[in-house]
């Protein structure tokens, strides 16, 4: 079928959209994987071209994420196009326990082209940052930062939906927190937010 003169001109004068970043964000659980979901989508409304493939690494350490993400990774490259960007988001709280592990982290970082953005303490820390009045807020440790988000959040479940989550978490809330979020703040800077 043949289209007509004036179809071919609109199709020609239509602004290109350039594709989408395909990034690899590594999660480490299902909390994780709301965030990335209502990050993405807050990328994009700030017209960012970015899809981030948020793939869940459950459990261990920090070198047994970044040894899994690094495999998820090779995988999904084999099966799919390469990750523009490679990125890892991880709770601090449990570095340090192991140092001799923790040593191992850097050359699989390295070699493996990975940004590592560090929740400190934790994914409910990171959390709390976004709210109102609770920028500089920094529970000590996982237990206080659920405790402290829960006081401020009520209705906050572990392993939220990015449904959910975007109720409370938008572009205002998410730059309040870039604020203290240097990990975050780099990699979404990278990205063109900010």
């Amino acid at each position: 079928m043949k289209r007509s003169a004036s179809a071919r001109v609109a199709t020609r004068d239509r602004p290109s959209v350039p594709p989408r970043l395909r990034i690899f964000f590594g999660c480490e659980g299902e909390s994780e994987r709301g965030y990335a979901a209502v990050l993405g989508e807050i990328l994009r409304n700030n017209g960012c071209h970015v899809h981030l493939d948020a793939v869940v690494l459950t459990g261990g350490d920090p070198l047994a994420l970044v040894e899994l993400a690094r495999r998820r990774i090779i995988e999904n490259e084999r099966n799919r196009s390469r990750y523009a960007i490679r990125a890892v988001l991880l709770d601090a709280d449990r570095l340090g326990q192991t140092p001799v592990r923790d040593a191992r982290i850097e050359p699989i970082v390295a070699a493996a082209n990975l940004r590592l953005i560090w929740q400190r303490p934790c994914h409910e820390a990171l959390l709390l940052r976004h709210l109102d009045g609770c920028r500089d807020r920094k529970p000590a440790n996982a237990a206080l930062a659920e405790q402290e988000l829960r006081r401020h959040w009520p209705d906050y479940d572990k392993g939220m939906s990015a449904r959910r989550l975007a109720v409370r978490l938008g572009t205002r809330e998410l730059r309040q927190a870039l604020e203290v979020e240097h990990d975050l703040a780099t990699f979404l800077s990278g990205l063109g937010f900010l």
